[in-house]
């Protein structure tokens, strides 16, 4: 399996895009709280710091996804799964514009990653067979830790 699969490439886009917006929005709020006033300087801060990071992160689970990265699906996942009761709220208080499109990303994201070819795609070596560690359900200590050259992928 060298090429890959289309659902790898929309779940890696949508969580880019989660990724990009979450920056944007920490560098909106650092900004606004450098040059503005904000009532709680604490919390603006804190909220930039988590945006900014949390953005990093997603794009980091994003590239990790592209380059069959084993690691990547489970917080990509997990930022869905965040993100769904963030719209979910964001919907129950009437902001339609932020909430629809969040709940939206996040339920493909979640498709995406969840689907079989990304499964394929981030749990079986080139020859199309689980890793021998995954066979005989034994890790040998280093669970993940495959090498690059075990993991099909494509640099294109």
């Amino acid at each position: 399996m060298s090429k890959r699969p289309l659902t790898v490439h929309a779940a890696a886009a949508l969580e880019a895009a989660e990724g990009l917006a979450a920056l944007g929005f920490g560098l909106y709020v650092g900004v606004e709280t450098l040059i503005g006033d904000p009532q709680d300087p604490a919390t603006a801060i804190g909220v930039t710091a988590l945006a900014l990071a949390g953005g990093a992160g997603m794009l980091a689970c994003a590239r990790g996804l592209l380059r069959a990265e084993p690691w990547s699906r489970a917080p990509t996942v997990l930022t869905q799964l965040f993100a769904l009761p963030i719209a979910w709220s964001l919907w129950q208080s009437e902001q339609y514009l932020i909430g629809v499109p969040l709940g939206v990303v996040a339920v493909l994201a979640l498709v995406t990653a969840l689907a079989p070819p990304s499964t394929a795609w981030l749990v079986h070596d080139e020859t199309g067979e689980l890793d021998e560690a995954d066979e005989d359900g034994e890790d040998g200590g280093a669970a993940g830790t495959g090498s690059a050259d075990e993991r099909p992928r494509s640099d294109a």
